[in-house]
């Protein structure tokens, strides 16, 4: 069953597992360790093509959004034109 809410399938469904627990490892075990532009972006990689085919490029573009957003932020702190 689909957890919408608590653990929904487009952030479950990873390959990948702990390396401590086996467990599969959920976007937001990632994510958090992550800035909020560079967490969005990670989460909508992880997603891309997961949540709705039609939206995978959607997703990606969203992703690349957040890092342009997390590299213009970086450049106002290092001054740089």
């Amino acid at each position: 069953m689909n957890d919408a809410v608590n653990h929904p399938k487009h952030y479950t469904s990873s390959p990948a597992k702990c390396k401590l627990c086996e467990e599969p490892i959920e976007c937001i075990d990632v994510t958090e360790h992550f800035d909020f532009c560079l967490g969005n972006a990670i989460k909508y990689i992880w997603r891309a093509g997961l949540k709705a085919e039609d939206k995978t490029i959607q997703d990606l573009e969203k992703a690349v959004w957040y890092i342009n957003r997390h590299i213009q932020s970086l450049e106002k702190k290092l001054e740089r034109p």
